[in-house]
């Protein structure tokens, strides 16, 4: 029997990100810059080096993924 599925507690990588929004990496690590909205990676290790491995909630992808298909509503 699978484990409860819980968006709020997924961790996904880049990878991921790039298939669920359809950005690409550079484009993903520029949203991270210029855009409050997008989603913080959560750092998967202790390291704060340059490269260090990082990740996205699941969840917290989704919904910027929801908050643009709104925003396509409202301008329509």
């Amino acid at each position: 029997h699978l484990p409860h599925f819980d968006p709020a507690l997924m961790i996904i990588r880049v990878s991921e990100v790039e298939q669920i929004t359809g950005l690409k990496r550079t484009t993903i690590y520029k949203r991270l810059k210029d855009d409050p909205t997008f989603p913080r990676p959560v750092p998967l290790t202790d390291s704060t080096a340059r490269g260090a491995p990082v990740g996205w909630v699941l969840g917290e992808v989704q919904g910027w993924v929801r908050s643009r298909l709104a925003m396509r509503v409202e301008v329509a």
